[in-house]
């Protein structure tokens, strides 16, 4: 049974970085092949892929946010950290990390943490 679930604050003020950490279990992200992924919904808008990292601790990102994303893992603890700096209203969405099995711009989420929304306001 993979699991995962995110975790952080659900307030972040403007300009601040938002921080959130998804715990995974059920798989390793030091061994698996898949990607682990952070993706979000912004109300009333579509999925939005932000980046995702390998088992190996590759990063890649979504063109527009590479600027201001990085992922983090913590392997000790089977965990990734997503960090988006200089947020805005525009990042206020639901956040959701994920087992992405798919390659380059096809993306197949199989494994959901349940999300957690982030509301950026001051």
């Amino acid at each position: 049974q993979v699991q995962l679930r995110e975790s952080g604050p659900g307030l972040v003020k403007p300009s601040q970085t938002l921080s959130l950490t998804c715990t995974v279990s059920g798989d390793s992200i030091t061994t698996s092949i898949y990607y682990w992924t952070w993706i979000r919904q912004p109300p009333g808008k579509g999925l939005e892929w932000i980046g995702g990292v390998t088992y190996s601790g590759s990063t890649t990102f979504s063109p527009s946010l590479k600027s201001r994303a990085s992922i983090s893992r913590d392997t000790s603890k089977n965990q990734f950290t997503l960090q988006l700096s200089s947020v805005t209203a525009e990042d206020t969405a639901v956040y959701f990390c994920t087992r992405d099995r798919g390659s380059g711009s096809n993306h197949l989420y199989d494994y959901w943490g349940q999300g957690t929304q982030v509301t950026v306001s001051s």
